[in-house]
């Protein structure tokens, strides 16, 4: 009997010790989902739309940041993952036309502060495309606060454009700029999405580069080894081997990375999307 009381006793002074490791603890994912385009016949969205929705929901990340989200796929993945809540505007008219990239944050976990879409283009508040950029590319944020800590996050997701060097470059600067006159003391800053940029790429460098407000990408700050492949992009090809990731999540000061990976599910050899998810569990606070 007495043996059992230590124990338990035990038990409930680790309980509290748990509960704030779990505090610290956020999972982030960002996904390009690949709109739904009838052309890619087996690969079409009502082939994948279980699978990638089983993704998600296994590996239940706390925010997930997604990209090329056509309106319907937007309601699909809201009927299919009811513990999300998505935020964002589509690109093309700032409502509902075209693809958004919405970010999405579990609602049982946080509560919205304030949530918005900016354009990347010199008219941030202007639906439209910027420099050398192919198509209208967008921005979406969420400042979030976590019911339990009450921490704060200000969470970006971005898609910027697969042809515009010069939008790339101008769009990334934009972004560090952005974060840096909207975070707030204490703010907790996460930014992910599909850069179309490896790590060799000058709008990598703009986001990473020493100097006021840079972020450190969380693949090469993990504490943990990377796990999965390098490439994040494989043309819904399971053989494709990309050495480097375009697919990143950067983190601010006072984040910590206990995990990195690419994720790379497949059934048959069919694949969710024709990107691989990225995960990263990380930690926020002293604590780490």
């Amino acid at each position: 009997m007495r043996r059992w009381l230590l124990v338990l006793a035990a038990a409930l002074l680790a309980q509290p010790a748990a509960a704030k490791a779990r505090a610290d603890h956020v999972a982030a994912m960002s996904y390009n989902i690949r709109l739904d385009l009838a052309s890619d016949g087996d690969n079409a969205w009502p082939h994948r739309r279980k699978a990638l929705a089983g993704v998600v929901a296994y590996y239940a990340p706390d925010i997930v940041g997604m990209q090329e989200v056509l309106l319907h796929q937007k309601q699909n993945l809201e009927a299919d993952l009811p513990a999300y809540v998505f935020v964002g505007a589509a690109r093309d008219d700032g409502k509902d036309k075209g693809e958004f990239s919405p970010l999405g944050y579990r609602r049982d976990r946080f509560a919205l502060v304030a949530s918005g879409t900016f354009w990347l283009s010199p008219t941030p508040d202007v639906p439209g495309k910027g420099w050398d950029a192919a198509y209208p590319r967008v921005a979406t944020w969420a400042r979030l606060s976590d019911k339990a800590s009450k921490r704060v996050l200000l969470v970006v997701n971005t898609h910027m454009d697969h042809v515009g060097t010069t939008a790339r470059l101008e769009g990334a600067r934009q972004i560090r700029r952005w974060i840096g006159v909207h975070r707030k003391p204490g703010d907790a800053v996460v930014l992910m999405g599909d850069f179309n940029s490896p790590t060799t790429s000058p709008a990598y460098a703009a986001i990473t580069e020493p100097g006021a407000g840079a972020l450190r990408d969380t693949l090469t700050i993990s504490r943990t080894p990377h796990f999965g492949p390098a490439g994040t992009f494989n043309a819904f090809r399971i053989e494709q081997d990309e050495a480097s990731p375009i697919d990143h999540i950067f983190v601010g000061e006072g984040v910590s990375v206990l995990r990195h990976a690419t994720l790379t599910q497949q059934a048959g050899g069919k694949l969710p999307s024709d990107h691989y998810p990225v995960l990263a569990d990380l930690c926020i606070g002293k604590g780490c």
